[in-house]
């Protein structure tokens, strides 16, 4: 028996990415006293290296390594630098943000780097076990961001939460897998696609497997019914831990459901298919119509999250490689859009004080005219009011679905994006309209932060203005040509 090396180039940005977390994890414990801040530049250099090393080796083709068991595609790379531009404005806000609440420790930043590469595992994951390493690695890392705050009792509890609910969806989804292992013998994707077009596999075994998996990812979308964590967790935890919670790891889930469903289990459309849709709509209903009665601006965005899943699992509903396409462009535009939302939380947030019910944002424009308009982009995008680029990921989904001959779900979906304006333009009226009793100076934390938040709440402008070049990147990541 001959041991062959792997070919290790298609995972060099993962092996740097884990080389130098795992130097950081060590260096943070010598340098935290002598130099505080040394772990954050760190980890946005290693951020900046890994992103390189992805441009650099940009890849049109499909590579599979370590005995069928990773990819690296277009997919990958593509999914990828947005996990790496999204973490990188994360920490950036989260560094100011932790040293106002005094919390700001080297730990935070190790911790994240190692959910970045369980989201990069779970991304180019091509076996059933890469794809829960991949997810466990992501889990316990933001389980201990979320605990991170020990003297917060609502942290405490949001962590605890989150942990014991994720436990259960996790559990879930590998006994799944393992019934998908039991119906096909086989835990690598592609040869689960092949048992299946062979008409090999136990069907009675693989749509009860696909129950438990469809669950699995489900509970990370946030998706209802399995949504009970996400205004909890979002609402108790640190606005730092629900910026990382709200962004980066959507984009990986998104390529776990792209892995799971299409390459693994694509001629299996009947049996899945139905689930989302089921998901999706429950989703955009129960999401839409609880967010309008919300004050707390932290529990809304969980709300309309939950909504905003809605549409993605609409777009990955629709069964085929533009559905899925529409999904990505969806997914990758609402992770922007959320470190834009929370970021702005961050950007105001001072000591003892969140800024995070709307009622502090009354009469900001008249406190700083500035930030109550980058308030507004975000809001308007979230939204879906064109030109903002929210306007077109909305459009591109029920366009798929339509195509896909779900007119009746993408009705629904209007007509919930219809009510979700509501609560969107109700801060930009407390913004604009009403009036406070004391005009305090509402003012960013530092011009950093200030700068950070325009850029990113303004690029939500300019996408919507020139949304091709990403929307064609999508597309063309899955394999399908943009006509017009």
């Amino acid at each position: 028996m001959t041991f062959e090396v792997p070919n290790l180039a298609p995972a060099l940005p993962e092996i740097v990415l884990l080389t130098l977390t795992s130097f950081l994890l060590i260096a943070d414990t010598v340098w935290s006293k002598r130099c505080a801040h040394c772990t954050y530049w760190a980890t946005q250099i290693t951020l900046l290296v890994v992103g390189w090393l992805i441009v650099s080796s940009f890849t049109t083709q499909t590579v599979v390594t370590f005995d069928g068991s990773f990819v690296r595609d277009t997919l990958a790379d593509v999914l990828k630098l947005f996990i790496v531009a999204t973490s990188i404005g994360i920490f950036l806000f989260s560094r100011e943000y932790l040293l106002q609440q005094r919390s700001y420790h080297g730990e935070f930043f190790v911790l994240g780097l190692y959910g970045v590469l369980g989201m990069f595992v779970m991304v180019s994951a091509y076996n059933l076990i890469t794809l829960y390493l991949g997810l466990e690695i992501m889990s316990l890392a933001l389980y201990a961001m979320i605990a991170m705050q020990r003297d917060s009792q609502k942290a405490s509890e949001a962590a605890m939460k989150y942990f014991v609910l994720g436990a259960l969806a996790t559990g879930m989804m590998l006994y799944g897998m393992s019934m998908l292992y039991g119906a096909t013998g086989t835990l690598e994707l592609p040869k689960i696609a092949q048992v299946i077009a062979s008409g090999h596999a136990d069907q009675a075994v693989l749509a009860f497997s696909l129950v438990f998996i469809v669950i699995g990812l489900a509970f990370k979308l946030g998706a209802v019914p399995f949504h009970m964590w996400v205004p909890d967790v979002y609402h108790g935890a640190p606005t730092a831990m629900t910026l990382y919670l709200a962004s980066a790891p959507k984009i990986a889930a998104f390529a776990m459901l792209y892995r799971l469903l299409w390459d693994g289990l694509q001629l299996a459309l009947p049996d899945w298919q139905g689930m989302l849709i089921i998901l999706s709509v429950l989703s955009l209903i129960v999401g839409t119509v609880i967010a309008v009665v919300q004050t707390n601006l932290k529990r809304l965005l969980a709300y309309s999250g939950i909504s905003h899943m809605g549409f993605v699992l609409m777009g990955v509903a629709a069964g085929d490689a533009e559905g899925f396409a529409a999904a990505m462009f969806y997914i990758i535009i609402y992770a922007i859009t959320s470190v834009a939302a929370f970021g702005m939380i961050i950007a105001l947030a001072r000591m003892g004080h969140e800024f995070d019910e709307i009622e502090d944002f009354k009469g900001l424009n008249q406190r700083n005219p500035w930030l109550a308009a980058m308030m507004l982009f975000i809001m308007f995008s979230m939204a879906g009011i064109p030109p903002f680029i929210g306007f077109w990921v909305k459009l591109a989904v029920i366009e798929a679905a339509v195509n896909a001959g779900l007119l009746w779900l993408a009705i629904v979906a209007v007509i919930t994006a219809v009510i979700g304006a509501f609560y969107y333009l109700r801060v930009v009226k407390v913004m604009y309209f009403d009036t406070v009793e004391e005009s305090k100076p509402a003012e960013p934390i530092t011009r950093e932060l200030g700068f950070a938040v325009s850029v990113v709440s303004g690029l939500l402008l300019i996408l919507g203005l020139f949304p091709s070049w990403i929307l064609d990147l999508c597309y063309r990541s899955l394999g399908v040509t943009v006509v017009g």
